[in-house]
């Protein structure tokens, strides 16, 4: 069964592990499941499974249904149409804002839920191969909350036991190293439990080079700032070495292909490793849906070809740093709108100059082929992780540990080649990297390819964190379109200016605060 049939099926069980579980031959009536009257069989584990899953997708928008790619992950790359003040969208907000308090408690009752599966795993009598890839998936997913905890908040608490009453103690923060470390040994754990992709037709289950590509992920941010561990780029480099060993993956050979894949809820299990995997679009019962392609999507007023009203745009910086021949550019982002007059939509091509004017058109809802089209949810999955992204953290761990060799160059053209339409394994003077570039200079052209082929992903701001860029190329933003946006555009640059040292971490929220007396807030928040 596809994992987005198993989730709609599970969803009523598994949301949160406190519904109804209710059987309708029974006369006991059951408002909540416990560990005494649950995880008993197989298909238990499996439903509270998918419980953990579920929390990834959050009908709130606050995880990968929404904000994990737009507003929770303001960058360079873009900002939000006609939004000019007192908005996360540009990056004026407290402590108190509902969104980040919601993003915190998401990931915990993922962790929470986790916590319970791991607790209970053992109950059922049952083949143990499927137990322990139960036990390998929920540990690696415990991980992965973490991480987006630590990678926005600094060190969290570390809460390993699941929650038994309302009176248990509160946790303290745990250090930025010691939450790594946990990820570290859970995501290790995992690595020899979970399946093999070649066991699945869909990709959003966690398999075992989705491990080894997000611990490569792990090692490299912890290489960068706040831990600066340089000699995890060693660790990050091997574990982007046994994806690629694998033979598992391999690029797309269409870069656009891709994304309407996604809008086809078609699976490509060569270049998406794991994808957060969307259900239904809310018109029919209770589904995990998302806005891939409506959040972040190309103006469309018509419903029928599929409505977004375009809000987030591409800085003149990220439009500009595609370079001619580059095909990614006009597929990233919009050529074209859709437009209605008297009647009749049809699209309508942005000029040269009207940069600013376009769109994300990444994940184009032209090309989905659910009917009737919602205006707010759909079933577009989101890419977590891509091969692309391997390749290139396998280009920046290589000339960080061994500088810019020959493996280095290989892993960073063949994105290029990719990405100009080339054949992959052929040098190509028009697609490849400048040839003799020194380790700088290497470092400087990686980070900005990784912008080209991961834009509006959510990666570029976790990139500028980990680099330790994110302030200078927020502040130089705020210049540059000041200097040469039109004036009808110079909001651009609001969320750059409001950035300042306390936005390299989100505030503990106050909900968190409040009731946990043992937690310290971030500086400045």
């Amino acid at each position: 069964m596809q994992m987005k049939h198993r989730i709609l099926i599970c969803l009523l069980l598994a949301a949160g592990l406190v519904g109804g579980c209710k059987k309708f031959l029974e006369t006991e009536p059951e408002d909540f499941v416990t560990p005494d009257n649950y995880y008993n069989t197989e298909a238990d584990l499996r439903r509270a499974l998918n419980g953990v899953y579920n929390r990834l997708i959050d009908n709130f928008g606050r995880m990968y249904s929404r904000g994990l790619f737009s507003y929770l992950s303001i960058s360079d790359e873009s900002f939000y149409k006609n939004i000019t003040i007192n908005n996360i969208k540009v990056m004026e907000f407290d402590a108190g804002q509902l969104d980040v308090g919601r993003f915190w408690e998401t990931c915990y009752q993922g962790i929470d839920r986790a916590n319970l599966l791991l607790e209970n795993v053992n109950k059922p009598v049952m083949d143990e191969n499927r137990r322990n890839m139960i036990r390998g998936e929920a540990l690696f997913l415990r991980a992965y909350y973490f991480f987006l905890l630590v990678d926005n908040f600094g060190g969290v608490p570390l809460k390993l036991v699941s929650t038994k009453s309302p009176t248990d103690n509160y946790l303290a923060r745990s250090t930025v190293k010691e939450v790594y470390a946990q990820i570290v040994k859970d995501m290790k754990e995992a690595e020899g439990l979970v399946s093999d992709i070649s066991n699945y037709s869909y990709n959003e289950t966690v398999t075992k080079t989705a491990v080894q590509a997000i611990l490569a992920r792990v090692y490299l941010t912890m290489a960068g700032e706040p831990l600066k561990e340089t000699a995890r780029y060693k660790d990050a480099l091997d574990y982007a070495d046994s994806v690629i060993a694998s033979g598992r993956h391999s690029l797309n050979p269409d870069y656009k292909q891709i994304f309407i894949n996604h809008s086809q809820d078609k699976y490509d299990l060569q270049e998406c490793l794991w994808e957060v995997g969307m259900f239904g679009n809310q018109l029919g019962s209770s589904q995990l849906a998302g806005a891939v392609g409506i959040e972040n999507g190309l103006e469309c007023p018509d419903d029928k070809i599929g409505y977004s009203g375009g809000g987030i745009h591409p800085t003149a910086r990220m439009f500009e740093m595609y370079e001619a021949g580059d095909l990614r550019r006009d597929w990233a982002i919009a050529p074209y709108k859709y437009v209605i007059s008297n009647g009749v939509t049809s699209k309508s091509n942005y000029t040269d100059a009207q940069v600013y004017e376009r769109t994300i058109g990444k994940w184009r809802r032209e090309y989905e082929t659910a009917t009737p089209k919602n205006r707010t949810y759909n079933s577009t999955n989101f890419p977590v992780i891509r091969y692309a992204d391997v390749l290139l953290m396998k280009a920046e761990a290589e000339n960080e540990v061994n500088g810019p060799n020959a493996a280095a160059y290989e892993a960073l053209n063949q994105v290029r080649r990719r990405g100009y339409g080339k054949p992959l394994g052929t040098a190509d003077a028009t697609a490849d990297a400048p040839a003799g570039m020194g380790k700088d200079v290497f470092r400087t052209f990686l980070q900005d390819e990784r912008a080209r082929e991961l834009a509006f992903e959510g990666m570029r701001k976790h990139d500028l964190m980990r680099w330790g860029l994110y302030l200078d190329k927020m502040r130089s933003l705020t210049a540059e379109i000041t200097l040469t946006a039109p004036s009808a555009w110079r909001y651009a640059g609001n969320a750059a200016k409001n950035v300042t040292e306390r936005n390299l971490v989100f505030p503990i929220p106050n909900t968190e605060i409040t009731v946990n007396h043992l937690i310290i807030q971030n500086p400045n928040w």
